[in-house]
C-alpha cells in the first residue's frame, strides 16, 4: 500500500465535505428574488418632448397612472414587480404610470399627434435587454388609432454591465437605449428605426423567496381582537393625495429654485403626488358629505428666500362640491385653515367599505394664490386631488405609488473591458448574503467561517502530499 493513499483519501474526503457545505449557499444564491416597489426613470426622447411642446405642434404632454417627473426632463414611472436571478442576472421588471403626448390640435378638437406610453417594462437576458411599454398611437395619414400591449420599444445598451451577484437595490443608471423598428411603427413613423432614444435609469428593491409559512396561531376568542366598526358617521382611517402642482414641484427643484421639499409628521412621497394620512372625521354615505382633518406637512424651500409649508389638511365635501383646506406658513407668518382648492366630487358613496375620489380635477382658490405668493391666479389648475375613506374597520386604503429604497451607487455603461456589477461591488459573503434568505445572516456568515476551515484543511492536505511525493523515500 502506498504511504500516500491515506493523506490523499483525507483530502478527497474533505473536498467532498467541502462541495457538500456549499450547495446550500449556491442553491440560495441561485434562487430568483422578487422586485417589489421601485421607479424607472425615462425622458423616452427630449426632442420629441420639445417638439410636441414647441411653436411647431403647439401641443402638449400629460401624466397617467401616477406617473410624475424628475429632473428636467424626465418621466418617473413608479411601484416596480417582477423577479431577478442573482446567478444568472436575469432581470424582469414592470413599472405603472404613462404619459400622452398630443399636437397638432385639428378643427374638430382631435389631434393629429397623439400617443401615449404607458405600463414599461426591463427585460435583461444573457447580456441583452428590451423596453416594453403599452403603446397607443394615432398613424398620421389615415388617423386610424392603434393600441398594442408591450411593445418591444427600445434595446438598451448594457456593454460592460454584469448583472450577476446583485444585491438590493437594483440600480442601474443612463443606459443608452436605441429605438425598435416595432417602436418605430407604434411611435407613427415620427423616428425610425435605429434611432437614439433618452437613456434609461431605474433602480428596484429586491426580496428573497418566502420561507415556509409560520405555523398558525391558535384562533383566538371571537371579538377579542378585532376592530369594531366605527360608530355610524365617524371614520378614523382616511388619506388624501395631492401633489400640489407639477409646474410648482419642477420650479423648486430647477434652475431657478435650486431648492427642495421636505415631508413631516407622517406625510409620504409617492412621486407624483403627496399623501396625508390618518384622517378622521365625519361622513354621510346618504348624503354623500364629509368633513376630515390629516396628518402630515409638506415645505418647499429653495433660493430667493423661498419658504412655503403646508400642514394640517382638511377636506370638505357638501353638494357634490369639495374643499381642500391647510394651514399655511409663509414669510413667517402662519395662516389657519386656508382654503387653498375646491374640486368636484359628484360621486363618493362606499363601495366595498371605501368611499374614493380618483384624481378630481382641483382649481386655485383667491386665498390659494396669495398663499403662493401669487405666483399662479386664482383659477388656476392645480393637481387633481384624489380621496379615500374607509367607512369600514377592515377596507384598507388604495396602495401609494411604490418608488422603493433610496438606490445605492448605480451601475452604468463602460466602454471599458472590465464589466460592471449591477450595484456596488460585494465581497463573497455578502453576495451570498444577498442571495440567500434574510432571515439569519448571522448563522450565514458561520456556515461560511466554516467553509473556509474545510478548505483550509483541505489545501493543507494536498500539499503535503505534493511535498511528500517531491522528498525522495528513505530505506526503512
Amino acid at each position: 500500500m502506498s504511504p500516500f493513499r491515506p493523506a490523499r483519501a483525507l483530502a478527497v474526503a474533505l473536498l467532498a465535505v467541502l462541495l457538500v457545505a456549499l450547495l446550500p449557499a449556491t442553491a440560495a444564491q441561485a434562487a430568483n428574488r422578487t422586485v417589489q416597489g421601485g421607479r424607472l426613470d425615462w425622458g423616452i426622447k427630449s426632442s420629441f418632448q420639445s417638439y410636441v411642446t414647441g411653436p411647431i405642434a403647439h401641443g402638449s404632454w400629460s401624466l397617467t397612472g401616477g406617473a410624475a417627473t424628475v429632473g428636467g426632463s424626465q418621466f418617473r414611472f413608479h411601484s416596480a414587480t417582477g423577479s431577478y436571478d442573482p446567478a444568472s442576472g436575469a432581470f424582469a421588471s414592470g413599472f405603472s404610470g404613462g404619459v400622452r403626448f398630443a399636437g397638432h390640435k385639428k378643427s374638430d378638437g382631435s389631434y393629429e399627434l397623439d400617443l401615449t406610453i404607458s405600463r414599461p417594462t426591463v427585460r435583461i437576458q444573457g447580456g441583452s435587454g428590451t423596453v416594453y411599454a403599452d403603446m397607443v398611437s394615432k398613424d398620421r395619414a389615415t388617423g386610424r388609432v392603434t393600441s398594442m400591449a408591450q411593445v418591444p420599444m427600445a434595446t438598451l445598451g448594457l456593454s460592460g454591465i454584469d448583472m450577476r451577484g446583485g444585491s438590493t437595490p437594483i440600480a442601474l443608471n443612463n443606459v443608452p437605449a436605441t429605438l425598435t423598428s416595432q417602436g418605430a411603427k407604434s411611435f407613427a413613423g415620427y423616428y425610425t428605426a435605429g434611432t437614439p432614444l433618452d437613456p434609461v435609469s431605474l433602480s428596484v428593491d429586491t426580496s428573497a423567496p418566502a420561507g415556509k409559512p409560520a405555523a398558525s396561531k391558535s384562533p383566538e376568542k371571537s371579538g377579542s381582537s378585532a376592530k369594531p366598526k366605527e360608530a355610524a358617521g365617524r371614520f378614523e382611517d382616511a388619506a388624501v393625495d395631492w401633489g400640489v402642482r407639477r409646474t410648482y414641484r419642477e420650479y423648486v427643484t430647477g434652475s431657478i429654485g435650486q431648492g427642495k421639499w421636505t415631508l413631516a409628521g407622517g406625510a409620504q412621497d409617492g412621486g407624483a403626488l403627496f399623501r396625508f394620512p390618518k384622517g378622521r372625521g365625519t361622513y354621510d354615505p346618504k348624503k354623500q358629505s364629509l368633513a376630515a382633518a390629516f396628518t402630515g406637512s409638506v415645505r418647499f424651500s429653495g433660493a430667493g428666500g423661498l419658504d412655503l409649508k403646508l400642514s394640517r389638511f382638511a377636506v370638505r365635501l357638501k353638494a357634490g362640491a369639495g374643499t381642500l383646506s391647510a394651514d399655511v406658513l409663509s414669510d413667517g407668518d402662519t395662516r389657519k385653515a386656508v382654503p387653498l382648492v375646491t374640486f368636484t366630487a359628484k360621486d363618493f358613496a362606499p363601495k366595498g367599505g371605501l368611499a374614493v375620489l380618483t384624481e378630481a380635477p382641483a382649481t386655485l382658490t383667491a386665498d390659494g394664490a396669495k398663499a403662493f405668493g401669487s405666483l399662479y391666479k386664482a383659477g388656476t389648475a392645480m393637481d387633481p386631488v384624489s380621496l379615500a375613506v374607509a367607512v369600514d374597520a377592515k377596507a384598507k386604503l388604495p396602495a401609494l405609488p411604490d418608488l422603493g429604497s433610496d438606490p445605492a451607487p448605480s451601475a452604468q455603461p463602460s466602454d471599458t473591458p472590465a464589466p460592471k456589477t449591477a450595484t456596488a461591488p460585494m465581497s463573497a459573503a455578502a453576495s451570498a448574503a444577498s442571495a440567500a434568505d434574510e432571515g439569519s445572516p448571522a448563522g450565514l456568515y458561520l456556515a461560511l467561517g466554516g467553509v473556509g476551515v474545510l478548505a483550509a484543511a483541505a489545501v493543507g492536505v494536498l500539499v503535503l502530499v505534493r511535498r511528500n511525493r517531491s522528498t525522495p523515500a528513505t530505506p526503512s
